[in-house]
């Protein structure tokens, strides 16, 4: 049996799957988890994923012959280098490279939002719906603000758009507010200093003075019963009209599937999916389908595997 494999490197668990070749979730051999341990740095890392294929290849009796990984942050193709990785040790360092030499294997590497949406593109929610695709925006809407564009190619197989600088897709730092919160990038008011999970707790403090979760302002606002959540939740949706127009203007994709925990808000699709209609450069018509994920927290480690098939 031949079968392919791929590894979801978080900041603070590495999980690996083994798929009989194919595109199916029901092609899972098996699944594996262990402690990235970043606290111990990048060279721990590396032996940490070298450790996970070992045991994988124990347990599963299958070699990798291929290893596809996501990762927290970019690789750059120019520098052959990791960068803007929240796991801050791998910034700088040559993942790839020293994965090729620990392993002896080929490694394809690609960001989580990446993974997240060649995953959703191939075996999750997109066939399903539109099978005939171009091209797919993946956002991520959580702790942070990302995305990832998928293409079909001639052949008519699907690949990661990764762009000259590793950066292709990187809404979360296109500028929204410019008067807006400082961000970790050097600029201000990035789409992920509004549209984030955090950001938007952010504002809901500073307008009500009281803390709350994300769950609780939006209860607030289905209630009705809080000016602050319908500010709050009033601005997304028009934020993320604004923000998400601009994706659809200059790439037009056939589809944008929505993660992270901001996404699973139901009138995203409705009132915020209604304000990208109003902004889009096409006279108030927008045909983009805006979908739900299929595969959960399994899309970034069946997105790495993907990336090698």
């Amino acid at each position: 049996m031949n079968t392919t494999w791929g590894i979801d490197l978080g900041g603070t668990k590495i999980e690996g799957v083994v798929m009989a070749t194919g595109n199916l979730p029901g092609s899972v051999l098996l699944r594996k988890r262990i402690d990235t341990e970043a606290h111990k740095g990048y060279t721990h890392i590396v032996q940490q994923i070298k450790k996970l294929i070992a045991e994988m290849e124990a347990e599963s009796n299958h070699k990798p012959t291929a290893l596809g990984i996501g990762t927290p942050g970019a690789h750059d193709p120019l520098l052959n280098t990791m960068k803007g990785c929240n796991t801050t040790c791998l910034n700088g360092m040559p993942l790839r490279d020293d994965l090729r030499a620990a392993l002896n294997l080929p490694i394809e590497i690609a960001n989580d939002a990446n993974c997240f949406v060649l995953a959703e593109a191939t075996m999750g929610v997109v066939p399903e719906v539109m099978p005939a695709y171009q091209s797919v925006f993946g956002v991520i809407m959580g702790t942070g603000v990302g995305g990832g564009i998928v293409m079909r190619g001639k052949d008519g197989v699907p690949f990661v758009l990764n762009g000259l600088q590793g950066i292709a897709g990187e809404w979360g730092h296109n500028v929204l507010d410019p008067n807006g919160h400082p961000c970790y990038c050097g600029k201000r008011g990035c789409n992920e200093q509004v549209l984030s999970g955090p950001a938007l707790q952010r504002f809901y403090s500073e307008q009500s003075g009281v803390a709350l979760s994300m769950k609780q302002i939006v209860m607030n606002y289905r209630a009705g019963n809080d000016p602050h959540a319908l500010a709050t939740m009033n601005r997304l949706f028009d934020c993320f009209g604004r923000a998400i127009s601009v994706v659809i203007n200059i790439l037009d994709p056939d589809v944008i599937v929505l993660g992270g925990g901001v996404s699973n808000i139901d009138e995203i699709y409705t009132n915020g999916v209604e304000s990208a209609r109003q902004y889009v450069f096409n006279r108030g018509n927008l045909d983009t389908k805006f979908l739900k994920p299929k595969l959960g927290d399994s899309a970034g480690v069946f997105g790495a595997a993907m990336l090698v098939v």
